[in-house]
């Protein structure tokens, strides 16, 4: 799940100075770990100690907060009773990415998926978008083509994936829904040729730069399993010692081979 904090942070700089190109410095000053990060360390901690999805994400984002988080999650995380809120946004699909490497059938990779958006986005939308990421993570790691990806994720939740980044680049503005963000993020993917292009291409269309990097990077380091040693050690870091911890036992929990 490296490749999805290292699309967050890459991203951070940009979010609201969006640039229209992939020729830019990889961690630009001021580049840090954002409310993207926070919570897909929080589904990773959950899958390894058997915790409730909602318990892990309201712990972790206490424990970091101001990073983001959007004003209706902040309350969430904060709530004596916390209740779903119909959310569709992009939330649910950015801290996805562990179940996609973690489970090992769709029908499950789908069910946890679900079980890990609808605590806050039980929306359609936000369950859909969630689903979506975490079945192209899990058709990226199992071995599946790009062609394969593009049908299945086509097919299953009705995304149109008929475009390429070079159409979607110039009009494209900020949006954090999940029908629109998340075809795009998986698009980024799939014109991408190795796992650094992905992130300069999902930086490069512009709108919620670290949490469309933050997606693709999750889909493209399930599929090329390679990264730059210098890019991981420098996303590392930036991150916080337990964040660290949690990101090296789940990737030695679940190897991608």
């Amino acid at each position: 799940m490296i490749g999805s904090i290292i699309g967050d942070i890459v991203g951070s700089v940009f979010e609201h100075r969006n640039i229209k190109t992939t020729d830019f410095k990889l961690f630009n000053f001021g580049a840090r770990y954002t409310d993207d990060t926070v919570l897909t360390i929080a589904i990773a901690d959950a899958i390894l100690h058997h915790l409730p999805y909602d318990l892990a994400l309201s712990e972790w984002g206490q424990r970091y907060p101001g990073r983001g988080y959007g004003n209706n999650f902040d309350t969430w995380l904060y709530s004596k009773d916390p209740r779903p809120y119909n959310s569709w946004g992009n939330g649910s699909a950015m801290r996805v990415s562990p179940i996609g490497f973690a489970f090992d059938d769709m029908e499950r990779v789908l069910k946890e998926a679900k079980r890990s958006a609808e605590f806050s986005h039980n929306h359609p939308e936000g369950i859909k978008g969630a689903q979506a990421i975490a079945a192209a993570v899990f058709l990226a790691r199992s071995g599946s083509s790009k062609s394969e990806i593009r049908d299945f994720i086509t097919n299953k939740f009705d995304y149109d994936l008929n475009r390429t980044v070079e159409e979607i680049r110039p009009g494209y503005k900020f949006e954090i829904s999940c029908q629109g963000s998340v075809p795009e993020a998986i698009i980024c993917f799939l014109d991408s040729n190795d796992f650094e292009n992905c992130i300069r291409l999902a930086i490069s269309i512009g709108g919620d730069s670290d949490t469309i990097a933050c997606m693709a990077g999750g889909i493209a380091q399930a599929y090329y399993r390679s990264i730059g040693p210098e890019i991981v050690s420098t996303a590392k870091e930036n991150l916080a010692e337990e964040m660290i911890v949690v990101l090296d036992k789940f990737e030695g929990m679940y190897p991608i081979f």
